[in-house]
């Protein structure tokens, strides 16, 4: 069945229990009893609260059945549409000071573009997404105790939640390495990939910073605590300087008033002119608000479009730009109609 918010409520259980117990050896790689599992989806499956303290189910019986329900979904969690993106991520690699690509990864950018290409997902795997791989790090971070490194744990789970369903068996033996490394990645830098880039964040704070925003659950911290010292000097800053540009304003529209009525001759063009300043204010007396008709969300959407393109595209040298289009540019362009939580998407 299509993944819910329901369906997500009774895993959670599941994903609770296995982080109480993250020391057991061979987490996620030993199966578990299948009786005991059958009882337990049976339980899960009547939206039952299940009690774990009962003793009844080993972690082992959890894990199994948590991949199982992940196996069973219609698609992996990072959907099909996205895998020759993820793919790409993978090359992503360095230059040296003459502009060659090397073989070392150049991990900030594989972030960077995770970090875009996640926003694309749809609500419901985004958050399934980011409880699994939050208990996929933490329990690679005991691997002295489970022995399950986030390599271990990337084979357990990269075939439910990167490797596609029709993907035939040729291009998946091609393409496995890849397919592998990027989970691994997801794994091990998890607690980056779903913040918005820094330069979105503060693109956003600068002009969104007097708006009320609901805050991500994906920690996306698109504005400031409002109490922040931070917050509450770049507002004083952003008054004076309201308050500076419209006094300027109005003393040069007053300007321009008595120079269009004492000095210029009596013509069509003046007339039109004092008509042109008479609908901003009383004459003498310019209004301080910036008349210039705008549509906000137009601009604002050029604008991170523009943004993001020029961060993603902008430093690079121009023999990998080509590479690096297939995996920013198509998520930027689409990313208006795309669902999702992100407190800002709305406004793309």
């Amino acid at each position: 069945m299509p993944l819910t918010e329901e369906a997500i409520a009774q895993i959670y259980q599941l994903i609770v229990f296995l982080s109480k117990n993250l020391h057991v050896e061979g987490l996620f790689r030993v199966p578990g009893n299948s009786l005991r599992q059958q009882m337990l989806r049976e339980q899960l499956n009547s939206g039952a609260d299940i009690d774990f303290s009962s003793g009844d189910f080993h972690p082992n019986d959890v894990a199994t059945l948590l991949k199982s329900f992940l196996g069973e979904l219609p698609e992996p969690l990072l959907t099909q549409r996205h895998l020759h993106a993820h793919l790409k991520i993978t090359e992503l690699s360095l230059f040296d000071d003459h502009g060659n690509k090397t073989s070392l990864p150049d991990k900030e950018r594989q972030i960077e573009a995770l970090q875009l290409l996640l926003m694309l997902l749809p609500t419901a795997n985004r958050s399934l997404l980011k409880l699994l791989l939050d208990l996929l790090y933490h329990t690679a971070k005991q691997q002295h105790k489970n022995r399950m490194s986030a390599h271990n744990l990337a084979l357990m789970f990269a075939p439910h939640v990167i490797w596609p369903n029709n993907m035939n068996a040729t291009d998946l033996q091609e393409n496995l390495t890849k397919l592998n490394s990027g989970m691994a990645f997801l794994i091990k830098h998890s607690q980056k990939i779903f913040r918005a880039p820094v330069y979105l964040r503060e693109h956003v704070r600068l002009q969104f910073a007097d708006t009320s925003m609901i805050h991500s659950k994906d920690d996306l911290e698109l504005l400031s605590v409002g109490g922040s010292p931070f917050m509450s000097a770049w507002k004083r800053s952003a008054a004076r300087v309201r308050s500076d540009s419209d006094s300027h304003t109005e003393e040069a529209l007053r300007e321009l008033y008595r120079h269009v009525t004492h000095h210029m001759p009596n013509s069509a063009k003046k007339k039109k002119l004092i008509r042109q300043l008479g609908k901003q204010s009383t004459p003498g007396t310019p209004v301080s608000e910036n008349t210039t008709p705008t549509s906000k969300k137009h601009t604002r959407s050029r604008s991170f479009g523009g943004l993001i393109k020029k961060k993603v595209l902008g430093s690079q040298p121009a023999a990998d730009r080509r590479g690096k289009e297939n995996i920013s540019c198509d998520p930027v362009s689409r990313m208006p109609s795309a669902p999702g939580s992100v407190p800002y998407m709305s406004i793309l």
